[in-house]
C-alpha cells in the first residue's frame, strides 16, 4: 500500500523525540528561521547552557516533556511547571535570566560599546577642558586680570530684580540643604525602583566629586598681578560641585519620563549657584567653570559602566520625545552661549591688563553667559548619553511589544 493513501496518525499527546536515531545528539530543526540567534533554547540541554534551566529541575511546556516556549527563551514570557520536580518560569533566578538574555542579545544587559566609548571620550574631554580653563585663568596675566575684574565688579553690577535672589542663594546652608535634598530624592528613587547597580553608580559619583574638592589645596596659583581677591588658589568651587553633582545624580536615577525635567532643574540650579558664588565673592569665574566641567566629565565616565539594573527594565526601553527635544535644545543653546561668551572675551582682552571701564560690562556678560552655557551643555550631554545607555535598542529589536500607533475612533 501507498503511505500517501494510508497516512500514519500520530498521538498529539505523545512527547516529541528530540534524540536522533543513533542517539548521538539533538535533531536540528529544518529551516529554522531563528538559527542566526544561536542554539534553540527550547530543550533542556540548550536551556541549561543558556542559564535558563531552574535549579534541580527542567522546564516543561504544555506538552510536559522538558521544553519551554519561545517566550521562556527570551525571558519575557513563561511556561507552567508540571511534574513533581518541575520548576516554572517564575522560579528562575534573576542572574539566570540575565545570562540567558545576554546569550540571545548582549544589548539586553549592557549598552552598546559605542555608547560607552562616547561617555568616556566626552568625559575625558570635559575634564581636560576644565583644567585648561583653570590654567588659562591662573597662569596668564590676561586670565588673572579677567577673573579679578569680574570678582570686583560683578557684585556692584547685579540688577535690583536679581539682587534679592542672588543674596538668598548665596547662603552656604541653603546650597548644601537644597543640593542634599535633590541627591536624596534621586537615591531614594533608585532604591524604590530596585536599581542597585544604579545606586552604586550614584554613590561612586558622589565620592569622586567629593574627592575632586581636594584639588583646592593642591593646585598652585602663581603671583602674576596684584589682586584684591585672595592670592591663594580657590579652584574648584565646592558649592558648585555639590550643586552640579546633586542634580546629576537626580538625572541618572529618575525614570525616563522625568529625565528631561531633571535636566532642566539641573541647568537652573547649577547656573543659579554658580552665579551666586561669584556675586557673593566666594569664587572666581574660572573656579565655577572648572567645577561644572569636572563634575560633568566624572558623570559621563561613571555612565560608561552602566549595565543590568542601571538600565531601564526590558520592555520599557523606548525613545523619549521629551529627552530628544530638551537634550537638543540644551546642547544647541549651550554651545551658542559658549561661543558668544568666547567672542566677547576675545573682544575685551585688550582692555583687561589696564582694567579699562569698557571691558567691565563685557567681562561680566561673558562670565554669566558662559556659566549658563556650560550648565546647559553639561546637562544636555548627560541627558542624551543617559538615554542611550539606559535604554539601548536591541539587535533583535525592542525587548517586549513595540509601541502601537494610536487608534482612531470610528465616526
Amino acid at each position: 500500500m501507498n503511505d500517501q493513501q494510508y497516512p500514519t496518525i500520530r498521538d498529539p499527546r505523545a512527547s516529541n523525540n528530540l534524540v536522533g536515531g543513533d542517539g548521538s545528539g539533538l535533531r536540528p530543526p529544518a529551516d529554522d528561521p531563528l538559527a542566526a540567534l544561536g542554539p534553540d533554547p527550547r530543550n533542556h540541554a540548550t536551556a541549561a547552557s543558556l542559564g535558563l534551566a531552574g535549579r534541580g529541575g527542567s522546564f516543561t511546556g504544555a506538552s510536559g516533556a522538558g521544553s519551554a516556549g519561545d517566550a521562556g527563551a527570551a525571558g519575557c514570557g513563561g511556561a507552567a511547571a508540571s511534574g513533581g520536580r518541575g520548576i516554572g518560569i517564575n522560579a528562575i533566578e534573576p542572574d539566570d535570566i540575565d545570562r540567558g538574555l545576554a546569550r540571545l542579545d548582549p544589548l539586553a544587559v549592557r549598552p552598546r560599546v559605542s555608547s560607552r566609548v562616547l561617555c568616556v571620550v566626552f568625559g575625558v574631554l570635559l575634564i581636560a577642558l576644565g583644567f585648561g580653563v583653570w590654567w588659562a585663568c591662573v597662569h596668564t596675566e590676561n586670565g588673572q586680570s579677567y577673573d579679578e575684574l569680574i570678582w570686583t565688579s560683578l557684585p556692584k553690577s547685579v540688577p535690583s530684580w536679581a539682587a534679592g535672589l542672588m543674596d538668598a542663594v548665596a547662603q552656604s546652608w541653603l546650597v548644601i540643604a537644597v543640593s542634599c535634598v535633590l541627591a536624596a530624592v534621586g537615591l531614594v528613587c533608585a532604591a524604590v525602583r530596585r536599581r542597585w547597580w544604579l545606586l552604586g553608580q550614584a554613590g561612586v559619583l558622589a565620592v569622586a566629586c567629593l574627592a575632586s574638592t581636594g584639588l583646592k589645596g593642591v593646585l598652585p596659583r602663581p603671583f602674576i598681578i596684584n589682586t584684591a581677591s585672595p592670592a591663594v588658589n580657590s579652584a574648584p568651587s565646592g558649592h558648585t560641585i555639590l550643586a552640579v553633582a546633586a542634580t546629576a545624580i537626580l538625572l541618572l536615577t529618575v525614570p525616563r519620563a522625568a529625565r528631561a525635567l531633571a535636566a532642566v532643574a539641573g541647568v537652573a540650579w547649577s547656573s543659579l549657584v554658580g552665579v551666586s558664588v561669584m556675586v557673593g565673592q566666594w569664587h572666581r569665574a574660572s573656579d565655577v567653570a572648572m567645577s561644572i566641567l569636572l563634575v560633568t566629565g566624572l558623570t559621563l565616565i561613571a555612565m560608561a559602566f552602566t549595565r543590568t539594573s542601571g538600565m531601564d527594565a526590558p520592555g520599557r526601553r523606548v525613545s523619549s520625545v521629551s529627552v530628544q527635544i530638551v537634550g537638543s535644545v540644551l546642547i544647541t543653546g549651550g554651545l551658542l552661549l559658549i561661543v558668544y561668551a568666547a567672542y566677547v572675551v576675545w573682544q575685551v582682552v585688550p582692555g583687561l591688563s589696564v582694567s579699562a571701564s569698557w571691558a567691565v560690562s563685557g567681562s561680566i556678560i561673558s562670565a554669566v553667559t558662559g556659566i549658563v552655557g556650560l550648565s546647559a551643555l553639561a546637562f544636555g550631554l548627560v541627558l542624551a548619553l543617559r538615554q542611550i545607555t539606559a535604554a539601548p535598542l536591541s539587535r533583535i529589536g525592542l525587548i517586549g511589544a513595540p509601541p502601537a500607533p494610536p487608534t482612531s475612533r470610528a465616526r
